[in-house]
């Protein structure tokens, strides 16, 4: 069974607005909505991954994020780890760099089953927001 650890950013604008990027055509749950990341290299932190992913994928630069919870997911044919983070400040423009549709979503808009399965406790938990924060 293949293990894939990664770290995503939950990017919130100070309007409460999250920012979602679409899983590529090619990718594994392809066309279900994400919040935007990727693998944990060995030689990396969740964190350090954080980093390097945002600025890879969606332009912006972190300085700081929030952890907020690491989830496991078990799908048929791979086990996930995630390491969720808020990340509420940070420099430059968030934009999909691959191309791939992004968009910026209320909170409450947000719909479990736009996301691949392992997100679920994600969005339960920024609907909830008095958990988050």
């Amino acid at each position: 069974m293949k293990k894939v650890e990664i770290a995503v950013g939950i990017i919130r604008a100070q309007d409460g607005q999250i920012f979602i990027t679409q899983r590529g055509e090619n990718s594994h749950l392809a066309g279900f909505w994400e919040f935007p990341g990727g693998k944990i290299e060995s030689d990396e932190t969740p964190f350090m991954t954080l980093q390097r992913e945002l600025a890879e994928e969606i332009d912006i630069h972190i300085h700081q994020a929030k952890f907020l919870k690491t989830i496991e997911y078990q799908y048929s044919d791979r086990f996930i780890i995630i390491h969720a983070y808020l990340v509420d400040e940070w420099d430059g423009e968030p934009f999909a760099k691959e191309g791939q549709p992004s968009r910026w979503v209320d909170e409450d808009e947000l719909n479990a089953d736009d996301f691949p399965d392992a997100n679920r406790t994600l969005i339960e938990m920024l609907k909830n927001q008095e958990k988050v924060i």
